[in-house]
């Protein structure tokens, strides 16, 4: 009787070993994909400065041309893939567990297609980020790795969808940031923000896991390496405190901007003409925002990493501008509807605004500090998750020391924004992409005889 029983405890082990092992192989895949995706990121990015440096007037050609390509191609092969893939995966895990709908969301395919299209959309000159698409294509790798096991070795060992798509998405984060305590941070607060997804080991093991891998090849260094440690000073609260107002205010209004999209800033009688001719509005978004980069000399192209990691050493960028160019090149880049995130251009709106302050207040406040909160406070005005918005901030800096900072900032931001947008951005949209999905669905079903 002891020699069953301690056999049976041995396979119990062994069972719980290989899940955690699977699971984890899962993990490291997503690592490696978001890792690869930022790598195509860069070429792309690489491309476009040497381009539009080169020659200015490019742009007129390549954004314009370039988005309305791209719409047209999101509209044929990605459909799903458009915008920035937090709110698809946000809908995933409200939809019944390994149902069509929930495939349609997060599948391999169209995060392949979304790695493709994204880096066109950098290579063109867009205003997007890839951190929310490697959430989307996390997910989908996680996924389809787990379905991949369940089918083709026959592991029944409880693989729950919802587990997978949550581990991924938020692994993804953690390994396009390099930090593992933010994409933890993001699956609860996000993730798990009125979902059934259970937050057991397994998964925040697998987010971890994600996060560490990408840390063992890049090694522990920061996504913004500030070169000069930014101190954090009593007299700055008031800075602060105004930091997180304008941004707030700010950031309310973009998001509530990106839910409404293009048919809500038109007259009710014209507010068809935008679904009825996507490519024209992409063609359109593209000349605006071909134009905003022609007057800020390029700066509001792509991303804006380059141009927050230079405020928050002190670099000044060209124009007093930057913040509020930035953000109107991203609210029209996404109205385009191709793939692409708004977390670093938000970063970088936050960093611009930041600046603006700095200026304002004179010498009261430390212009790499109030860089750094605007960062954190945008982020969080934007997507009302300020829990996320401080810890990636500081992580991603390696900034404790204004931890709470950012932390305050981040809180009032997300208060402020909430009057504005009381839906937070990536749940609005995703309830859409739900409908959207559930309608396929329907669609796709057979119907009774």
């Amino acid at each position: 009787m002891a020699a069953w029983r301690k056999s049976r405890q041995v396979g119990r082990i062994s069972r719980t070993t290989l899940r955690y092992a699977v699971f984890m192989c899962g993990a490291g895949g997503v690592a490696l994909f978001s890792l690869a995706f930022a790598w195509i990121a860069e070429i792309a990015l690489h491309w476009n400065r040497q381009l539009t440096s080169a020659t200015p007037w490019l742009a007129f050609v390549m954004l314009p041309f370039g988005l309305a390509t791209l719409r047209w191609l999101t509209i044929r092969l990605a459909p799903q893939a458009r915008g920035s893939g937090i709110p698809q995966v946000i809908a995933a895990v409200t939809l019944p567990p390994a149902g069509p709908a929930q495939s349609v969301l997060v599948s391999l395919r169209q995060a392949l297609w979304k790695v493709l299209l994204t880096a066109g959309g950098l290579l063109a000159g867009a205003s997007i980020g890839r951190e929310g698409p490697s959430v989307q294509v996390g997910a989908a790798a996680m996924l389809a790795w787990g379905q991949w096991c369940h089918r083709r070795l026959r592991f029944r060992i409880g693989f729950h969808p919802n587990a997978l798509i949550a581990a991924g998405a938020a692994g993804g984060l953690a390994a396009a940031f390099n930090t593992p305590l933010a994409g933890v941070v993001f699956a609860i607060e996000e993730l798990g923000r009125g979902t059934a997804v259970r937050w057991d080991r397994l998964v925040l093991s697998g987010v971890l896991t994600a996060g560490f891998v990408s840390l063992a090849l890049f090694g522990n260094n920061p996504y913004f390496n500030v070169r000069t440690p930014i101190l954090a000073l009593d007299d700055a609260w008031g800075p602060v405190l105004l930091c997180a107002l304008i941004n707030g205010l700010l950031g309310g209004l973009f998001a509530k901007a990106l839910i409404r999209g293009v048919p809500g800033m038109l007259p009710a009688r014209w507010r068809g003409w935008p679904t009825a001719h996507p490519i024209r509005v992409a063609f359109v978004c593209g000349l605006i925002a071909a134009a905003i980069g022609w007057a800020t000399d390029g700066a509001t192209f792509g991303t804006g990493y380059e141009q927050a990691a230079g405020l928050i050493n002190g670099e000044p960028v060209t124009g007093v501008a930057f913040g509020l160019a930035k953000l109107g090149a991203t609210v029209v880049s996404y109205f385009a509807g191709v793939p692409g995130g708004i977390f670093t251009p938000a970063l970088a709106i936050g960093a611009g605004l930041g600046e603006n302050v700095a200026h304002l207040v004179g010498g009261i406040g430390e212009p790499r500090v109030l860089a750094l909160v605007s960062m954190a406070a945008f982020l969080a005005a934007a997507t009302q998750a300020p829990i996320t918005a401080s810890v990636i901030v500081m992580e991603m800096t390696r900034s404790q020391d204004l931890t709470l900072f950012l932390l305050a900032a981040s809180l009032l931001a997300s208060f402020l924004s909430r009057q504005f947008s009381p839906r937070p951005f990536y749940h609005q949209v995703g309830h859409a992409f739900r409908r959207e999905a559930v309608q396929i669905e329907r669609k796709a079903a057979p119907t009774a005889p």
